[in-house]
This record gives C-alpha cells, sequence and structure tokens, in this order.
C-alpha cells in the first residue's frame, strides 16, 4: 500500500516544478573553536552514514528510528529534517515527507504511518494493520510544522502546496482533532482510548498505544501530555501561518484564535505553582504528575510568560534525560539564549563517552545546533530573506561553507562579533539581515557607511541590524562600529 502510494507522491513531486540546488562540495564547518569544529565533524559523518539507498524500495532516506529497523519517524524526522537539509538530503527529505502526508487515511482515524521502514513498509515493529498499531498524537502536528520550516529554509513550495500536504493539513487540524477529542476544553477530560480496537485488549501495546496522547512513553495510565498541549498549539499557529501565506486571511484568523485557546489552557491549567514547573502529564486518575516533557514545551515554542519561560530554559539544561531528548539541546539552547550550555552540550553529545550517542537524532541535532544555532542562519522563504547573527560570547571566529537554501547556496563566514562576510554561490539572489548583538549605530557595508536599524531577540537582547540584497557570485562584508 505504502508503496503505490510513495509512485503517486513521487509523480506528484515530478510535477511540482521542484528543483533540487545540486551540492558540489559538502558542507564545510570551521572556527576558532576546535572542540566545535571536531564535534561537527563527527556529526557530519555519523548523520551521512545514516543516509539510506536510492534503490531501496522505499525511494531516498535516512535513517530516522531505532537503527535495526532501517526505517523512519515521524518524531525523529520532525527533528532530524533541518540537520538532513544542511547536509544535503534534500530529496531524501522530499520522499520521506511525501509519505507521512500521503498515508493519512479515515481508516487509521487520520493518523498516517508512525514509522516506515526502506521496503516500503509500516514498519512492523508498530504497524499490525489500520486498527491495531502504534502511534504517539503529537506526530501529525510536528511533522504539520516540520513541513513549513522545511519551505521557510528551502523555498520549495511543495511542502506546503501539494495536494498531499494540504489534504494532511485540512485532515489534521479538523478530523484528526475530532477524532481523538483534542478540541481545547477537551483535554483534562477526553477519554483514555477514544479510538481502541473493539474487542480492547489492555495488554496489546497496538490497542493499548493507539493513539498515545504524549510523546512519553514510559508514563502509564496517560490522559494527556503537556507535550501534546504544545503541539496542538504550534500546529494550529502553523496552519494559521500557512493560510496567510496563501492569502485566506479570515481562515488564518481563525486557527490563530484556536492556538490561543490551547496556549490559555497551558497557562491556565498545567503550571505547579508549588515547584515553578510545568507539570508534564495528566493520568486517567485525574492527576497531574511530572517527568519528562518539557523539552517540547521549547521545542514547539509554546511558552510566551517570561519567567516561566527562563524557568523551564533552566530545568531543560539541567536535565540530563535520554539522547532522543537532549539532541534537542543544541538548537533550542542556542534559540533560547543558554549559549554555553547549548555549546556545552554538543560536545558532550560528541563525546565518545556519552552513552548511546550514535542514536541518529544526536548528529542531526547537533548539525542543526552549529547552523541554527551558534552561526544564527535563519532563512524565511515567504521574504526570501536570509537572517544571520552569532551566538557566542567569545571572541572567536566561526564560518559555513557550501550550504544551500532558498535555492540557492552561500558561505557565511562570522569574523567575530562584529564583522561577517556572506558569499551567495548560487543562482538566486536574497536579502541578507546581518544582525549583531548590541546597540551600534552605523555598519560599513563592503566600504560603504550605512545607519543600523535596531531590534530585540526573543530575550529582549539588544540587536543591531542592515539588510541588503545579495544577487548570484556577490561577496558582501558587514562590519559595525
Amino acid at each position: 500500500m505504502v508503496l503505490l502510494k510513495h509512485k503517486a507522491a513521487l509523480i506528484l513531486f515530478l510535477f511540482t516544478g521542484y528543483k533540487t540546488i545540486a551540492q558540489e562540495k559538502e558542507v564545510a564547518f570551521n572556527s576558532s573553536d576546535k572542540e566545535l569544529v571536531q564535534s561537527f565533524n563527527w556529526a557530519k559523518e555519523t548523520a551521512l552514514h545514516y543516509k539510506g539507498a536510492d534503490t531501496d524500495p522505499v525511494g531516498p532516506w535516512y535513517e530516522s528510528a531505532l537503527p535495526p529497523r532501517s526505517a523512519f519517524c515521524m518524531r525523529d524526522v520532525s527533528h532530524q529534517c533541518i540537520g538532513a537539509e544542511i547536509l544535503g538530503l534534500s530529496r531524501q527529505n522530499t520522499n520521506m515527507f511525501n509519505l507521512f502526508a500521503a498515508n493519512i487515511s479515515q481508516s487509521k482515524d487520520w493518523c498516517t504511518y508512525w514509522e516506515i521502514n526502506k521496503w516500503a513498509k509500516p514498519a512492523p515493529d508498530d504497524y499490525r494493520n489500520d486498527k491495531e498499531f502504534w502511534y504517539n498524537l503529537p506526530a501529525n502536528f510536528d511533522i504539520l510544522n516540520a513541513s513549513w520550516r522545511m519551505y521557510l529554509w528551502t523555498g520549495d513550495s511543495h511542502y506546503i502546496d501539494a495536494p498531499a500536504f494540504v489534504n494532511f493539513q485540512q485532515k489534521t487540524v479538523k478530523e484528526y482533532i475530532d477524532a481523538w477529542v483534542l478540541s481545547p476544553d477537551s483535554l483534562l477530560t477526553r477519554p483514555a482510548h477514544p479510538n481502541a480496537p473493539v474487542p480492547y485488549n489492555e495488554n496489546d501495546a497496538f490497542h493499548r498505544c493507539r493513539g498515545l496522547p504524549s510523546y512519553s512513553e514510559g508514563v502509564p495510565n496517560l490522559k494527556t501530555g503537556v507535550d501534546l498541549v504544545a503541539a496542538l498549539y504550534r500546529g494550529m499557529l502553523t496552519y494559521s501561518e500557512i493560510l496567510t501565506t496563501k492569502g485566506k486571511l479570515k481562515e488564518a484568523a481563525l486557527y490563530e484564535q484556536k492556538a490561543q485557546q490551547y496556549r490559555k489552557h497551558l497557562e491556565a491549567d498545567w503550571w505547579n505553582e508549588k515547584d515553578n514547573q510545568y507539570y508534564t502529564y495528566y493520568s486517567n486518575n485525574n492527576q497531574f504528575g511530572m517527568q519528562e516533557g518539557e523539552t517540547f514545551l521549547l521545542w514547539f515554542d509554546a511558552l510566551k510568560d517570561t519567567v516561566r519561560t527562563n524557568k523551564t530554559i533552566k530545568r531543560v539544561a539541567a536535565s540530563r534525560w535520554n539522547v532522543e531528548n537532549m539532541s534537542y539541546y543544541p538548537y533550542l539552547l542556542y534559540k533560547f539564549g543558554a549559549w554555553e550550555k547549548a555549546r556545552e552540550y554538543i560536545v558532550f553529545l560528541s563525546n565518545p563517552s556519552t552513552a548511546r550517542r550514535e542514536y541518529p537524532e544526536v548528529s542531526y541535532g547537533i548539525i542543526e545546533g552549529v547552523v541554527q544555532g551558534l552561526m544564527g542562519i535563519a532563512p524565511d522563504a515567504r521574504t526570501k530573506t536570509l537572517g544571520t547573527i552569532y551566538k557566542t560570547n567569545s571572541a572567536g571566529n566561526a564560518s559555513i561553507d557550501h550550504l544551500s537554501l532558498l535555492n540557492t547556496s552561500i558561505s557565511l563566514a562570522h569574523i567575530n562579533r562584529k564583522q561577517s562576510t556572506i558569499t551567495n554561490t548560487g543562482k538566486q539572489p536574497f536579502k541578507w539581515k546581518a544582525m549583531f548583538y548590541g546597540a551600534f549605530k552605523r555598519a560599513n557595508i563592503n566600504g560603504n557607511a550605512v545607519i543600523l536599524k535596531k531590534g530585540t531577540d526573543d530575550q529582549n537582547r539588544v540587536i543591531s541590524f542592515v539588510e541588503t540584497t545579495i544577487t548570484p557570485g556577490q561577496k558582501v562584508n558587514v562590519k559595525v562600529y
């Protein structure tokens, strides 16, 4: 079944006008911080080791599940996709996302396949038939958000416009929520197993876990996980952003309101005043509890209360959960301002003594942490703008070469915290938003003085920036003073 839909997805892929930007050379990172260079190079080699063969029945793919399964699962792909794109695995991303989107179905209560293997089958470790299978409910919203991030990074509108993706979006924000009783006011009252097979067997994981309301799989008797609430918020907000891009402003406003309803419930119902942290699950015994799960509050960027957010960041940074959880830390800790901790985790996760560092998410997470985190590279296909900002307290330098994004390719060097150079090595122009931490008045752009604009980041740190168009082949140097 999957293979047939895979062929259909490939036909669709060929007729959407998608263009792959060939990377003639592999992406390369260099820095005065040699530990980071060593970590990046290990991560790159390890991640590419998990690249599947194009001749496999499923088509281009990369390992994003427990390696013995030769498979890719929704949560891991949602996390690994930007790291994979950085490493030139564009065809793999397109194929894998196509398969997840194309296989959503009413017979599975608007789930798709949680995990697909290289033989183009739903992985037998997680699937028996459409009524008996393993599935984590945050996954639909994770894939929805990941496909949006892929569009912003690559400029490939296939990720939001192709019929299979449009269908996946629509079914996820409507039928899926209804089928699994996930409206904002039902999260603490929903039944434990709204779509359980009949007769139901509690001892059968494909019955009990057909619709786990969390990514946390070790919590018994679970009604709702806080990560599911955060995923619902992000899913609704992402869909609103997609609709806005398509000019459907009235419908976009409706889904933005839906997103805020989930966030209000998150803040009103899930904050533990006594312990100054969020509860991470709510049981069928009507009791809140705390285990792993806080990571996804940051991953889905669901927190807006600055005090609570900072407490959560500190707790996450101090928590040595399993490597799956910690693989999110490099990107997230850079994103939320804990730069030194982010660097610490990159070095820790790549250390040969770290248990299970070979799990695929770890290497891909390090790649994303260096490029999006340390280098502050943030493409936005909506405006063909590339934002960059160097996130470090050191006086050193860092550079990235042969990086594909926005239908072109670049080389970027942060000479120091006050000077950056970019080269458009591809064939499409883009607008460079060169950002620097601190309140500077002017910048020198290739010898010409300009007035800088001011702004702040998500932690209210002052940023000075300038915007300039970079044409193919052009090299531009910006120095602030």
